[in-house]
């Protein structure tokens, strides 16, 4: 493949604030003489800041954690800047929806960094998560459910022979259920939907995003590695093995840091009551989120603009017309 790459590589940068870690995610993409692109992560780098145990607690960001993000944010574009990054965008979730001061943290962020950060509702957040389409699941038929469990909220995605038949977004989260801050009529409103969607899109299977999903994948013991899933059974089974454990044990068990331990059995929670729900039979797990899904945004977006200049620029000259010999 390397003798077919032209140098045309380009960097573009996700950042993901998420209730439970922020990430900064870069990918070069590069494309070939018949302009595929292929995507290589170059950096991903999480910090647990766990803004939602501030939000679902007190409604809003407390100071420290204020400072700890503009400091974290300043980071961020420092190694944009080093990585020569085209173009990035900076999306904040359910917790800084959910946060009083929010957009003032924001607005302040921006006048001492440079760095631009949108608030995206859930469904906004959904179709994102869906945009990995582009390069991970296109080639898949049948009927699959895009479940991303976040630490404030729950984003699924029903695709249906490849195409995008709904978007959904639920305020139930890790986070938000160690806070005892969902609302019963959240689960209802997700079991409701749920059973109506298994009952108009049988055989649906799940495909999992999210930092929980991942670990719970590499942790489990029964796995097909080959097409990246697990079964719902599987699951299950782990699920039960962590819910018996402290959140000391499990670190000490499964050496799972302190900001995991915590989150991954409500994660197990939302995962197997959505595929029960649904009646799945497979998790597929591959390494997807909403960072990725910016950055396929980015570069589907580059590419359309790529392609409207070019098109400008070729639009053909009329022809002239041979002019005409004088009749003497």
């Amino acid at each position: 493949m390397d003798n077919l790459i032209k140098n045309c590589e380009t960097y573009y940068g996700a950042i993901d604030i998420g209730s439970n870690a922020v990430r900064l995610l870069i990918k070069c993409v590069e494309e070939d003489e018949q302009g595929k692109a292929f995507f290589s992560k170059v950096l991903l780098l999480r910090v647990p800041l766990r803004l939602g145990f501030d939000v679902f607690a007190m409604g809003k960001i407390a100071e420290k954690k204020e400072k700890n993000m503009l400091r974290l944010m300043k980071v961020f574009r420092h190694l944009m800047k080093i990585y020569d990054v085209e173009d990035y965008r900076a999306c904040a979730t359910s917790a800084m929806r959910d946060a009083k001061n929010g957009k003032s943290i924001i607005k302040r962020i921006e006048k001492k960094t440079g760095i631009r950060i949108e608030i995206i509702d859930g469904q906004e957040e959904a179709r994102m998560i869906y945009n990995n389409h582009i390069e991970c699941m296109e080639d898949r038929n049948g009927n699959y459910m895009y479940v991303d469990v976040g630490g404030g909220s729950t984003e699924i995605n029903l695709l249906s022979q490849g195409t995008l038949v709904c978007s959904r977004s639920y305020n139930i989260g890790t986070v938000r259920i160690l806070n005892n801050a969902v609302k019963d009529t959240e689960w209802e409103r997700l079991k409701t939907d749920m059973q109506e969607l298994a009952a108009s899109y049988p055989g649906t299977n799940i495909i999992g995003s999210g930092g929980n999903i991942n670990k719970l994948y590499r942790l489990a013991d029964k796995k097909d590695k080959k097409k990246q899933r697990i079964t719902v059974e599987t699951l299950h089974q782990l699920h039960e093995e962590l819910k018996k454990l402290s959140i000391e044990e499990r670190m000490e068990k499964y050496q799972l840091k302190p900001d995991r331990a915590d989150v991954i059995v409500p994660a197990g929670d939302i995962f197997l009551t959505i595929a029960d729900l649904i009646h799945a039979t497979y998790i597929y797990v591959p390494v997807i989120g909403l960072a990725d899904g910016i950055i396929d945004g980015l570069y589907a977006s580059h590419l359309e603009e790529t392609n409207r200049i070019f098109k400008d620029t070729t639009v053909e000259k009329k022809p002239e017309t041979p002019s005409e010999e004088v009749q003497e």
